[in-house]
């Protein structure tokens, strides 16, 4: 055998050992990285090549992208991201363009070759595609320093490791998908465990704060997050209120009273604005994230919110360390827990209320109960003094009338009658005290200064001492107006009587909401002598007074039981420059108001004072379409008008003197009569001149327009 031949058998020896060692590793190794260097290193240690490097396909199916290389050069271009365009001026390019190998005997001749500046001393490449059935997934490229290096045989050689390497590089991938798949099917039992876990404890938790601090809880331990936080929107609607957070974090921020704006700033705010999730896969490049400082290490956060029905009543936070933390299974397995722990909390606050209805219907009906029989007793009582009166005014009347009666007898008579007659009228009065608060009604929306001028009106307090001072944009307070108009009553009269004699009586009143924004504050201050320190506490008591035994004491006690049935309250001072006030609380209307269509096209009289309530009337009507026209007395000729309405106190005329000469005109008829205080003497007295009807006023648009079409 000549020494030519015997270095060709050699070289085929080595060449089928090459592919003999390849061959073993691309069966036994799994781990895609792992075979794609070994494979490279194998070629160029077996075959003596300068460089040996893999590529494969991108997604896009676009660009080659460089998966391992030998040596420095190789580790050199994988930190930078090396890549060829498919179909480009490339060896690379060109192979997995065309699906064959193609060789560059001298690459410096060779019009398709990238000049790779990693790679200065090839002299000759290799490209071999990679092909797994139809489907081209990359290429091989082996290079040499040497001329014209590749042989027939080496050629064969490569190409059959590059077939066996493109089935164990799809057999690795197949493998690290079907690890993915298997972890991900694991993680989605672990989600299907932790949502029946939370679907246990929604059913079964009805305390609220427990049942917030259990989600946390299953949330980090199942999914191994950082953190995760349950937001619940306040009252107001504009913050978002931290109610339960994991671990230490958490504890500090909920003792902090931490919170977000709903739409501000923050993952949370803006998950509950927008009504969706929210995620940022880094913070750092997040514009819509709040930078904690209780939550350092936060590199991945996801904001989901807690919608019932049409209604996001707060939003969850979970945080995680690592970036890009969350996948599409977590997404959705948090987000239905996020749905039921929306209804979860809905329920809790449900059945929260129906405990605080329950013992709020027991309370009512016990009140009911009291204040039937104490009614009971009290009509009674009334009802024996009532005739004492009339025929004390009788026998008065008789006396007078006997001249020939012994004088002194008659005088003596006289003081006895005066005597009975002011018991029997104190009688009277303590039954009107007593019966008066015991009438509740349902509360509602109060204009309360609109209340506050109809008692001014009414117990005619010269303007000349009086300063009303008004905010502006009063809310609604939640009262009943006939109760409220009582109770300003008693605290005016002890006002005016507080000053009587003063040679400059002056009362102060001042409406607004109060510093905590829970209640509309009405003041009532005096310069008359104040009260005694030592009688400020006893002048709630019933019975007790300080003006001597011709008042019954019942005003203040009586005032007191009508804000509480609201839940307000009332307090007095005495003031540093003499006199007293007394400040009386009443909660702001907080529910939604009513709502209804106003007429249109009407032409509407308001027989009133320019008082709050005709000003809301007013404009409420006009913005729907009607002509509107107030006058503070009789003089507007009734003929031309659809409707009237007439407010029952005013300040320039007499509200039966008006209705008299609107029935007397054949309009009382579309008369309605509004008052801000109701009595059954006053309504029949009213009602007596024909009027349509007579009704507390609606305080709000709304009201007013069902006030209207239940009279259509």
């Amino acid at each position: 055998m000549t020494p030519e031949k015997q270095n060709l058998a050699e070289r085929r020896a080595r060449l089928l050992q090459a592919g003999a060692k390849v061959g073993r590793y691309v069966t036994s190794i799994l781990d895609p990285d792992r075979l794609l260097q070994e494979t490279v290193d194998v070629i160029c240690e077996e075959f003596g090549f300068y460089y040996a490097g893999v590529f494969l396909l991108d997604e896009t199916g676009q660009w080659a992208v460089l998966r391992a290389g030998r040596g420095e050069a190789g580790q050199a271009m994988l930190r930078a991201g090396h890549k060829l365009k498919v179909d480009g001026h490339s060896m690379i390019g060109q192979a997995t363009a065309r699906r064959k190998a193609l060789i560059a005997l001298d690459v410096g001749e060779e019009p398709v070759h990238f000049k790779n500046p990693y790679l200065p001393n090839t002299r000759s490449e290799m490209a071999l595609p990679l092909i797994v059935g139809d489907r081209v997934i990359g290429a091989l490229t082996v290079q040499s320093e040497e001329e014209a290096a590749f042989t027939d045989d080496d050629i064969a050689q490569l190409q059959m490791m590059a077939d066996q390497l493109a089935v164990a590089i799809h057999n690795a991938q197949l493998h690290r998908e079907n690890q993915k798949l298997l972890a991900r099917a694991e993680r989605r039992a672990r989600l299907l465990a932790a949502a029946a876990e939370v679907g246990r404890s929604v059913t079964s938790i009805l305390d609220l704060d427990e049942l917030l601090h259990k989600m946390v809880d299953i949330i980090c331990d199942v999914y191994g997050f950082y953190y995760a936080g349950v937001f619940l929107v306040d009252e107001s609607g504009e913050w978002a209120v931290l109610r339960a957070g994991r671990g230490e974090a958490g504890a500090k921020m909920v003792a902090a009273g931490h919170k977000l704006s709903v739409g501000g700033h923050s993952m949370i705010g803006t998950a509950i604005a927008q009504r969706k999730a929210r995620i940022a896969l880094d913070v750092g490049e997040e514009p819509v994230h709040f930078k904690n400082p209780y939550l350092p290490y936060t590199r991945s956060e996801m904001a989901l919110p807690l919608i019932i029905g049409e209604r996001c009543i707060g939003a969850v936070t979970v945080q995680s360390v690592e970036e890009a933390a969350f996948n599409e299974d977590d997404i959705t397995s948090l987000q239905a827990m996020a749905d039921q722990l929306a209804v979860a909390i809905n329920n809790a606050r449900l059945l929260k209320e129906l405990e605080a209805a329950h013992a709020e219907l027991l309370r009512t009906k016990t009140f009911e109960a009291l204040a039937t029989a104490t009614i009971e007793a009290i009509h009674w009582i009334g009802n024996k003094a009532f005739p004492i009166v009339n025929s004390v005014s009788r026998l008065r009347e008789d006396l007078q009338a006997l001249t020939s009666a012994d004088e002194a007898l008659r005088e003596s008579v006289l003081e006895d009658l005066d005597v009975i007659g002011n018991s029997a009228a104190l009688i009277l009065e303590v039954q009107e005290h007593l019966i008066g608060p015991a009438l509740e009604a349902l509360p509602g929306p109060v204009l309360v200064d609109d209340v506050l001028h109809d008692v001014l009106t009414k117990l005619e307090v010269p303007a000349s001492m009086l300063t009303v001072d008004v905010a502006a944009d009063l809310p609604y307070a939640r009262a009943d107006s006939t109760q409220l108009h009582r109770a300003f009553t008693y605290v005016i009269k002890n006002a005016l009587e507080a000053v009587a004699g003063r040679e400059a009586p002056r009362i102060a009143l001042q409406v607004a909401p109060s510093e905590d924004g829970k209640y509309v504050a009405v003041r009532i201050a005096d310069n008359g002598p104040g009260i005694p320190e030592g009688d400020l506490d006893k002048i709630w008591a019933a019975f007790y007074s300080t003006k001597g035994a011709s008042h019954a004491g019942l005003g203040l006690s009586a005032t007191v039981r009508i804000l509480n049935q609201v839940e307000g309250k009332i307090t007095a001072w005495n003031n540093p420059e003499g006199g007293a006030t007394f400040e009386l609380q009443l909660p702001l209307y907080t529910a939604a108001l009513p709502t209804a269509s106003l007429p249109a096209g009407k032409i509407i009289l308001l027989i009133d004072d320019d008082d709050p309530w005709s000003r809301m009337a007013s404009a409420a009507l006009q913005a729907a379409g009607s002509r509107v026209s107030r006058v503070p007395d009789d003089r507007a000729q009734p003929e031309v008008f659809d409707l009237i309405l007439v407010d029952a106190i005013l300040e320039q005329a007499d509200a039966s003197r008006v209705l008299r000469k609107l029935a007397k005109a054949g309009a009382a008829g579309k008369t309605i009569v509004v008052s801000s205080t109701l009595r059954v003497e006053r309504t029949m007295e009213l009602m007596h001149h024909g009027v349509r009807d007579v009704v507390l006023k609606p305080y709000t648009p709304g009201a007013l327009a069902e006030l209207l079409q239940r009279l259509a």
